[in-house]
């Protein structure tokens, strides 16, 4: 074995203290405390696309091509310990996992060597050499080493091949073949031994088990560009790899879920909403150099394609960034990644798949490498600050760093001091709040009411004719004999809901429900393929409307037996329905620009706002304030309606609607743009709204004050169409901080959750194809699941703590547009309707007839038996 030199020098180092722009400075925190360059040394040779490595109090990197060269941060005097012995330029390191003994790897053309530092330091406190172990010979270029993590096993890749070595005897213990292009990262996997996951330039990973040197899975290409980073989260179970073009792909590692995909990001974008987010909600001021270089270089012409390789990935606990202070960050979103670019650092919530932080070099005058073409990352669990060592992408330059994640948080996240949101009312209605007045003008005009009301009662038994008398017809002789009474009190299957029809037992929601997953009977809800544009449950759970695209709605019972109730008169595809908390009455409008309540229970029209009211069509109604008002959205402005809802007839003037409706007041988006939908709490007094409009932003209005309370920007890379709030329903009881959730979703951008306190996404959850079609959402009632439709025929589940979904529910057989959830039981009610989904699905099939009906005759029932065997298979 050729000896091997071992050098002990001391170094003196240019210890540079930070002292960047002031674009942190806005929030009074110490900009020093972010970023500071501890040490910086120049070598002959460069050291960049060189693997390097950090652990909790070292950083290891090649000095002058061939010497290892190991920095202690903790030592005071800032002494290096190099070690020389490969002949080779150094091509990777890797330090072990274990603190007692530490161990650190090294590879070049020429060999692979382990070394012990501690029995180093002794033998040159002794005045000894010490040697390391030599672990292969003449592999090839290695461009990346990973020790397992009991530091029994190192996995040494050279070229398109995977050697894992055992570290005590030096064996080669499997040979892992299969790559078509040099293999870039390796990692082991923390719960299960044995199984290693690479990446490679071929484009893909696989994942592989050493013990036995077989294949187990092999993925596709994912991108058009080489992988050059690889995690695995132990604690979601999660592999995140990172592509040269600065995309990040999330696949979940979860038993059963077969390495199926949760995510892909674009860092480049995700940085640019980040930035376009923090100015355009007003919680900062633009700085006066922009921090994206790609947004800065726009303006001059230079560098329009602006990419992120992503160098290395990193564990990053943001536990310590202070609750109080901040406000920004919930307790479950903490555990966040480092993700190593050649421009600078990010901090990424894989929970939200969103950009917490950014750190560009450039930004900081006093750091001397603006450009990195390696990058190596440690966070410590003593202070919680990272550890960073850079390598220059042009140039010997090779920088190491201490970056304080919390203050880089708390500097550029932390929000203004404002008076927080909450979805309950949480105060008293002002005097001047619209809904005071509304309130106001419903308890005087209720003496009024019934003063007409009596007048109608007399009016109602008064002759039909104009005469105070009336001539005799003659029929004076006494009364026949009745030979047939009819009977008069037979209940008709076609009328609509009635309070007084509902004999259901009431039973607690049962919070610990599992997810529905069994197929239920499926229903013609119209004719000749007519899409089902919106349903809706009653708050009762024994009614289920839907509004079809030929101009119907249907209300149908929650067993979906029996005739439904056909609710006719709109012009256009009907686009909402929605029920009344009392549900007596049904809110439905069209695309013919008019909104009808109905009388759920006569199927009669109580209420008309016709064409003139509104200059485009309505996009969102519901009723508000626990049936007080009605809120609906028309062109840039949301309305809020006043109604008195008068079913009495006159006798001679039938045609004359009697219920009224008064604007109460109308407000308009902060841009002026068109309201997309809107949503808001009826079950119980509330005083938010919440809007989205076409510039992508999402805006909340507080009806108390009568203002725009704060304002999401960038909420979606499109218009959403559609938000969700978790409202619960009358069986079950959330806490009271849950019901400040609300869901949005926008084409090809899948699902955020929200927290109105922190005006925060939270969650995101985009494993559904939806890239065309609107597709529909909801909330569970108990608030551990979501459901949403999709393109691929099928619904998707969703649980709260999971960006994954857990369950796919098939049988559809078109795009699936609307879900919703049953308020009254998460699983079928054995009395009431057996074996069917919480959220009902509707099959529009073919029929000839031209009403829309449930399918009855043999036809129909031969169709619906061959489907149910279809779902039964």
């Amino acid at each position: 074995m050729t000896p091997i030199v071992i050098l002990y020098v001391l170094f003196v180092f240019r210890l540079k203290m930070e002292n960047p722009q002031d674009i942190f400075s806005s929030n009074g925190g110490c900009v020093r405390d972010i970023v500071i360059e501890k040490y910086l040394v120049e070598s002959k040779e460069s050291a960049s696309h060189v693997q390097l490595a950090c652990s909790m109090q070292h950083c290891a990197f090649p000095l002058d091509g061939n010497e290892l060269c190991i920095w202690n941060t903790e030592d005071p005097s800032h002494q290096l310990l190099i070690l020389r012995g490969h002949h080779q330029p150094i091509t990777a390191m890797a330090f072990g996992n274990k603190v007692n003994p530490l161990l650190i790897c090294s590879a070049s053309l020429d060999y692979v060597i382990m070394w012990n530092l501690d029995e180093c330091r002794k033998k040159v406190l002794q005045g000894l050499v010490p040697r390391g172990t030599v672990m292969g010979s003449l592999l090839g270029k290695v461009l990346c080493l990973q020790l397992s993590p009991d530091d029994q096993v190192v996995a040494v890749c050279a070229g398109n091949k995977i050697l894992t070595l055992d570290i005590e005897t030096q064996a080669v213990l499997a040979k892992l073949q299969g790559h078509l292009g040099p293999v870039t990262a390796v990692e082991f996997c923390p719960w299960q031994a044995g199984i290693i996951i690479s990446v490679s330039e071929d484009r893909g990973f696989k994942v592989w088990d050493h013990c036995t040197g077989s294949l187990i899975y092999s993925s596709s290409v994912l991108s058009a560009y080489p992988l050059l980073s690889l995690f695995i989260d132990a604690g979601s179970r999660q592999l995140v790899t990172g592509c040269a073009d600065g995309q990040l792909w999330i696949f979940s590692l979860m038993d059963g879920h077969h390495y199926r995909r949760v995510a892909r990001v674009d860092l480049r974008k995700k940085t640019e909403t980040f930035f376009t987010r923090r100015v355009k909600s007003g919680l900062y001021s633009q700085p006066e150099e922009s921090w994206l270089p790609s947004t800065s270089a726009l303006g001059k012409g230079e560098q329009v394609g602006v990419t992120f390789p992503i160098l290395r990935l990193a564990p990053c606990d943001l536990s310590r960034v202070p609750h109080s202070a901040c406000g920004c960050l919930s307790s479950e979103n903490t555990q966040c990644l480092w993700i190593g670019s050649s421009v600078g650092l990010f901090v990424f919530n894989p929970a939200n798949l969103e950009v917490e932080a950014a750190l560009y070099y450039k930004d900081f005058h006093s750091l001397s490498i603006p450009l990195a073409g390696s990058c190596a990352l440690r966070s410590r669990f003593a202070d919680g600050k990272a550890l960073c060592l850079l390598a220059s992408l042009f140039g010997g330059k090779i920088a190491a760093l201490e970056v304080d994640p919390a203050a880089l948080v708390v500097a550029q996240q932390c929000p203004r001091v404002e008076q927080g949101l909450s979805v309950p009312a949480s105060s008293c209605v002002l005097p001047t709040s619209p809904l005071y007045l509304g309130i106001a003008k419903e308890k005087s005009t209720k003496a009024a009411s019934e003063q007409q009301r009596a007048k109608r009662n007399i009016m109602k038994d008064q002759f039909l004719v104009f005469h105070s008398k009336i001539k005799s017809s003659g029929y004076a002789s006494a009364p026949h004999l009745t030979m047939f009474s009819p009977k008069t009190n037979i209940k008709s299957e076609g009328k609509g809901p009635s309070r007084h029809r509902s004999s259901c037992t009431w039973e607690a929601y049962a919070v610990d429900c599992t997810v529905p997953a069994k197929p239920g009977p499926r229903v013609t809800a119209a004719p000749a393929r007519t899409r089902v544009c919106c349903i809706q449950y009653s708050g009762d759970g024994q009614w289920l409307a839907c509004g079809l695209a030929n101009r119907l709605c249907l209300v149908f019972d929650a067993s979906l037996t029996g005739t439904p109730a056909v609710f006719s008169g709109h012009d256009g595809a009907v686009n909402t329905v929605c029920w009344s908390h009392d549900q007596r009455w049904l809110l439905s409008t069209a695309q013919d620009r008019t909104l009808r309540v109905w009388s759920a229970r006569r199927t009669e029209l109580a209420l008309l706002l016709g064409k003139d009211m509104f200059s485009k069509p309505i996009q969102s109604a519901q009723f508000y304030y626990i049936d007080a008002f009605i809120l609906l959205s028309s062109g840039p402005e949301f309305q809020l309606l006043k109604y008195h809802i008068d079913t009495c007839k006159d006798e001679i003037k039938r045609y004359k609607q009697r219920s009224k409706s008064k604007l109460v007041c109308r407000l308009s988006l902060t841009d002026a743009g068109d309201v997309t939908c809107l949503s808001a709490v009826n079950d119980f007094y509330s005083h938010i709204v919440l809007t989205a409009g076409r510039n992508r932003t999402v805006e909340v209005f507080d009806l108390n004050a009568g203002c725009s309370a704060a304002v999401i920007a960038e909420a979606h890379s499109r218009p959403v169409h559609q938000i969700c709030q978790n409202k619960g329903s009358s069986f079950t009881t959330q806490q009271p901080q849950a019901y400040n959730l609300f869901l949005t979703t926008a084409i090809g951008d899948g699902m955020r959750l929200w927290d109105l306190r922190t005006l925060r996404c939270e969650r995101h959850f985009e494993g559904h194809p939806n890239r065309s079609y609107p597709c529909g959402i909801a909330f569970s009632p108990c608030g551990r699941f979501v459901a949403c439709g999709a393109e691929d025929r099928h619904a998707y589940m969703y649980e709260m703590g999971s960006s994954m979904f857990s369950h796919r529910l098939a049988g559809h057989t078109d795009i699936v547009t609307a879900v919703a959830f049953n308020p009254s039981a998460p699983q079928p009610h054995q009395r009431i309707r057996p074996f069917i989904y919480d959220f009902i699905k509707f099959f529009l099939v073919k029929s000839t007839a031209g009403h829309c009906r449930m399918t009855s005759d043999a036809r129909s029932k031969q169709v619906l038996g061959m489907a149910s065997s279809l779902l039964s298979l």
